[in-house]
């Protein structure tokens, strides 16, 4: 039995005990009840506390009025990390309707705790996406299948991620501008950023609502060998990483705030907007199709509970439901490549052949470092308990955290350039966490041999995890779908390690995790590279060498969920471009797409902050287009809903 289940029994005995333990009718204290008036006192305000990490009040309300009483300007589709921004931005304007499609609810108390961040995985509050198995990735993957949850609630993935805030460098920007798109170089992007984080506003420069705190400090003593192995290595230690610190190790802040996850739904939705009359949030509402009239944007047709129904666009619709379901979307509805749509039979209604291509992702190889054999204690029953207490009441702790892995190190490996070509995660488990580590690799869908291995480990040692990944890989994969109907998921294909660049620059990152083991700072914590018996990789390759490692890589591929690119950004004359600088759909009068799939490269960092300043920015582009020049309006219409059969779609 895990230390979670064993704690979670044995707190249910101990409240089914106070329940029934009643003090003997003897002399003294005890005929007094004291005692057993405090424990009740103590599990009512633990149970108390419980209720109030995720109460449905802080969520906005979900929308049960009839839709069509009222006119809707805008529609955005997803209220993710870009959705929610966009949403809270256009209802400033008390004149525009504004309607959010969510397919998701409100997240659970899960989503709230920093350290549960991987235990989200494979629940109905993700969409538990996997890509098609090969020969050249995460073959030590169960069923070879690299996992890629895309978060199913309010907040989207940032309601599931790792709450990590990095902006990447300039050089990712400036490149977006080079091929083309028109004012998004880094110094017209970083007022977005700036907006979007502002504590204070007025009325030519709005508060932002991104909240902004660094991690409660946990295992300094492995945060510190990090930062001394690196400077051994000549990775200096930085403050903060801004421009000019494009490599390190620091500690990156965190989208956190008292203990408790602070997503943009919870940002810009729950805190300023639900309560603004022109907003409506509807869940559970799944988007089936979008229904055009030449390059009109009508209507949007969606499934909640079970009914059907069609709420019309005035305005203009905003897509943001991620990087895997803004192009599936798209692709039902008839726009992408003529191939493709005619093997499903879906009428084309716009040629892109762009949508779902120019797939890329942040790949992750991790290593595992064996410290301390036989040096610590095992993490006991007590601690876990009081972890838990300290949490619930106090919001602090090693659940308000997730120990190490706000430390990020930005590196180098070929000594060519400033600009990193990995970064590096880390994640550390004590020994006797067996619980922690088995949420973790059970979440990245590690086959069971390679699990119980690692977790054999964990018996008499302290376990780091080095997350090395592939801060620009070369690699594109692809989406298509498989079918017309959207409960079957799209078909995924990854590529990852398909390109000769990639693979060189996962070695030299897998070499330099070597090199830190070497140093004095990894050598005092007895740090060994952990040797994970794999059959093909041990017959054939010496350990340690080029070709083991290489081995190595192709079976632990995994994501640090980082999708995006799958509907271009990109002027007209690039044919795999799909929406325009202004995020406008080629061939489209009034939708935009915002969400990090409209990435033309993949940024050098987490994407969370990015996709935020894209948000900022499409609410930007669509208030200058509706109220600074009202010559460009399209024709207004009157939205109504239709309550249809599945027929009718």
């Amino acid at each position: 039995m895990s230390h979670a289940a064993s704690v979670s029994l044995n707190l249910s005995e101990a409240i089914a005990a106070a329940g029934q333990c009643g003090a003997p009718a003897a002399s003294g204290l005890s005929a007094i009840g004291l005692v057993g008036g405090m424990v009740s006192v103590l599990l009512q305000a633990l149970l108390s506390a419980q209720c109030q990490v995720s109460p449905a009040s802080k969520w906005p309300a979900d929308y049960d009025g009839e839709l069509g009483e009222e006119p809707y300007d805008f529609v955005v589709i997803g209220a993710g990390s870009a959705g929610s921004v966009v949403a809270s931005r256009l209802s400033e304007n008390p004149d525009w309707r504004v309607l959010v499609l969510e397919a998701g609810g409100d997240p659970p108390a899960e989503a709230e705790l920093p350290a549960l961040f991987f235990g989200l995985q494979h629940t109905e509050f993700t969409w538990n996406y996997f890509a098609e198995p090969s020969e050249l990735a995460s073959r030590g993957l169960k069923d070879g299948r690299v996992y890629w949850p895309r978060g199913r609630m309010l907040g989207g993935s940032g309601s599931a991620n790792a709450m990590l805030y990095l902006r990447g460098n300039r050089r990712d920007y400036d490149g977006w501008a080079a091929l083309g798109n028109d004012g998004w170089s880094y110094d017209e992007v970083l007022p977005y950023f700036e907006r979007s984080v502002r504590a204070q506003g007025n009325e030519s420069h709005p508060k932002g609502y991104v909240t902004l705190n660094p991690f409660e400090r946990q295992d300094d003593d492995i945060q510190q060998m990090i930062i001394a192995g690196g400077l051994e290595l000549g990775v200096p230690h930085v403050a903060e990483f801004a421009e000019g610190s494009e490599t390190g190790y620091g500690h990156a802040p965190g989208t956190v705030r008292q203990g408790e996850r602070m997503s943009t739904a919870k940002g810009y939705l729950a805190a300023v907007a639900k309560a603004r009359p022109n907003l409506h949030i509807v869940k559970h509402a799944l988007v089936q199709q979008l229904h055009f009239h030449e390059d009109l944007l009508q209507g949007i047709s969606f499934e909640r509970n079970g009914r059907l129904h069609r709420v019309e666009v005035a305005k203009e619709a905003v897509l943001s439901a991620g990087s895997i379901d803004s192009p599936a979307l798209l692709l039902r509805s008839g726009i992408g490549g003529r191939d493709q749509l005619q093997e499903l039979g879906i009428p084309l209604q716009l040629e892109l052949p762009g949508v779902g291509k120019n797939l890329q992702d942040h790949l992750v190889v991790p290593l595992f470092l064996r410290l301390n054999e036989g040096r610590t204690q095992a993490a006991t029953q007590q601690e876990i308990l009081d972890s838990i207490y300290e949490y619930l009441i106090h919001r602090t702790g090693e659940l308000a955290t997730h120990g190490t892995a706000s430390l990020v190190g930005f590196v180098n490996t070929n000594g060519s350039s400033i600009y990193p070509d990995v970064e590096n995660h880390h994640l550390f488990f004590r020994r006797g966490r067996h619980d922690q580590l088995e949420m973790f690799l059970r979440g990245v869908s590690f086959q069971e041999q390679h699990l119980q291995h690692l977790q054999s480990l964990l018996r008499d040692s302290e376990l780091l995890c080095v997350f090395m990944l592939l801060s620009h890989p070369q690699a594109k994969g692809e989406l298509r779908l498989q079918s017309r109907d959207p409960a079957v998921p799209p078909l995924l294909v990854s590529n990852y390690l398909s390109e000769r660049e990639d693979v060189a620059t996962v070695l030299r990152g897998i070499r330099y995790v070597e090199s830190l083991e070497r140093t004095q700072a990894f050598q005092a914590q007895l740090a060994e590279m952990v040797h994970i018996p794999i059959e093909e990789c041990d017959a054939q390759h010496a350990y340690r060498s080029d070709g083991y490692w290489s081995c190595y890589a192709r079976h632990f591929t995994i994501t640090c969920y980082h999708q995006t690119g799958t509907v271009k950004m990109g002027p007209a004359t690039d044919d795999q471009s799909c929406v325009s600088p202004r995020l406008q759909l080629h061939g489209a009068r009034n939708l935009r797409v915002a969400d990090a799939s409209v990435m033309p490269n993949v940024v050098s960092a987490n994407t969370n902050a990015a996709t935020v300043m894209i948000a900022e920015r499409a609410a930007d582009f669509i208030r200058d287009d509706w109220q600074h020049h009202p010559e460009q309006q399209q024709r207004q219409r009157q939205p109504k809903v239709q309550h249809m059969h599945a027929d009718d779609l």
